[in-house]
């Protein structure tokens, strides 16, 4: 008889634990850590930046590093997404020093990561865009490749005066007169203008610390938005 009842009793209890679970309500997901707090930063935007290292296409070469820093705040949606001040790090990709003629300095730098003053620190898919600050120079293509403006009409003229002296003198010696002199003057003056741009080089790209430049991006860069405001609280 006290079986039956023990039976009874605990067939209760797990019918009012059944009814419970079945009256309660459904709790709600879990959202993971960096999905909630997650922020996108936009492929092509563009991100204003000063040099902090000197490159030079005369003394660097492929692989150097490239520092930069953030000179003004970048906003996504009312957001400051990347501060003013935050690091900014890449590297030169290709370099080519100036040449003779038409073979111009040239230097392709890609940035590569972003460390905030916390040090948290985003994989950043980046390219130079615009090189305002960069003297004598442009940005030839959309991969932010620097090249230096043509050397043409440069220095030429300071191997012609000698060389058309030069040939002068040999004109009126061969021919022993004046007609002599003038023709021999005008070729050695054409001579020497073809020796002097192959001898001169052209002018270097040189890019010293402090000089503007504008980074764009080349593909969303998710960051962690809480992050963010912790660096923007501790400048503060």
């Amino acid at each position: 008889m006290r079986i039956l009842i023990a039976l009874a009793l605990l067939s209760q209890l797990v019918a009012a634990q059944e009814t419970a679970k079945s009256n309660s309500p459904a709790l709600a997901p879990t959202v993971p850590h960096s999905a909630e707090y997650e922020i996108t930063i936009p492929a092509g935007t563009k991100v204003p930046v000063f040099i902090k290292n000197a490159i030079s296409t005369k003394s660097n070469h492929e692989g150097d590093p490239v520092y930069a820093q953030t000179t003004f705040p970048v906003v996504v949606n009312d957001r400051i997404v990347i501060p003013a001040g935050t690091y900014v790090q890449g590297r030169i990709s290709s370099i080519k020093p100036a040449g003779h003629l038409k073979n111009r300095a040239e230097v392709l730098m890609h940035f590569t990561t972003l460390i905030y003053p916390s040090g948290y620190t985003v994989v950043l898919p980046g390219a130079l865009d615009n090189a305002p600050g960069v003297d004598k120079a442009t940005v030839k293509d959309k991969e932010g490749t620097i090249r230096a403006d043509s050397n043409a009409g440069h220095k030429v003229g300071t191997v012609a005066p000698p060389a058309a002296e030069v040939g002068a003198a040999a004109g009126g010696i061969s021919t022993r007169s004046l007609g002599g002199a003038v023709a021999g003057a005008g070729i050695g003056a054409v001579a020497a203008t073809g020796v002097a741009l192959l001898l001169t080089r052209g002018p270097e790209v040189k890019i010293g610390p402090g000089t503007t430049l504008e980074v764009v991006l080349q593909r969303d860069v998710p960051v962690d938005g809480k992050r963010i405001r912790s660096t923007a609280a501790e400048r503060d």
